[in-house]
């Protein structure tokens, strides 16, 4: 990881590389508000780098993903670097998948308060995460994809850090819900978001979409 790291970012070999990955994660990288696919857009680069080198080593299952990871197919560690940075940089949906609970409902500020006790110490307050620690942004992820990854995590399904696995051990699959509604429900920055749900990647203006 550290290696990989040491590489100079070529954003536009990422724009290429990332043809691949924007046949099922749309060009934007906004993934499906369903949870099928997560929003890629403005995640940590070094979350999504280690993402990339788990699937590929076989620490993270990804039945469906691995075999793209595969260096015949994405390449080597200057291609992941490559179309990490780009991904990160694009802008995020203005519209995700938010869970059924808004403000000010009892579910939102039991959420609130579960969100708070439990996960913003690593996550953070506003759920920004952290790059250097490659701790994932939750806010402005779809709400369904999370859940089903904290799910999957719970159940011993996808192998987690042992301090997030005891976390969402101790919460009941209702508190796990409640908390993720919350975190799904945080602004994020206007200056991270597309202008509109219309926006598309100009980069990709040529794919179907």
């Amino acid at each position: 990881m550290t290696i990989v790291l040491h590489f100079t970012p070529d954003r536009e070999n990422g724009r290429q590389v990332y043809d691949i990955c924007a046949r099922c994660h749309l060009p934007e990288a906004w993934g499906t508000e369903d949870g099928t696919y997560p929003q890629l857009a403005g995640q940590h680069r070094g979350v999504l780098l280690k993402q990339l080198l788990d699937i590929r080593e076989g620490r993270r299952r990804s039945p469906l993903m691995r075999p793209f990871v595969q260096p015949r197919i994405l390449g080597g560690y200057q291609n992941l670097v490559d179309v990490v940075t780009y991904i990160q940089q694009l802008p995020m949906n203005p519209a995700h998948g938010k869970g059924p609970w808004p403000a000010p409902t009892r579910e939102y500020t039991q959420g609130q308060q579960l969100y708070q006790d439990n996960c913003a110490a690593c996550h953070g307050s506003q759920g920004e995460g952290n790059d250097e620690r490659r701790i994932p942004r939750l806010q402005g992820q779809h709400y369904a994809y999370m859940r089903r990854q904290a799910i999957a995590a719970k159940r011993g399904l996808r192998q987690v850090d042992p301090g997030m696995s005891a976390v969402i051990r101790r919460l009941s699959d209702e508190q796990l819900a409640l908390a993720l509604n919350y975190v799904s429900r945080i602004a994020v920055p206007k200056q991270d978001l597309a202008p509109s749900v219309s926006w598309r990647n100009p980069d990709f203006s040529e794919v179907k979409q």
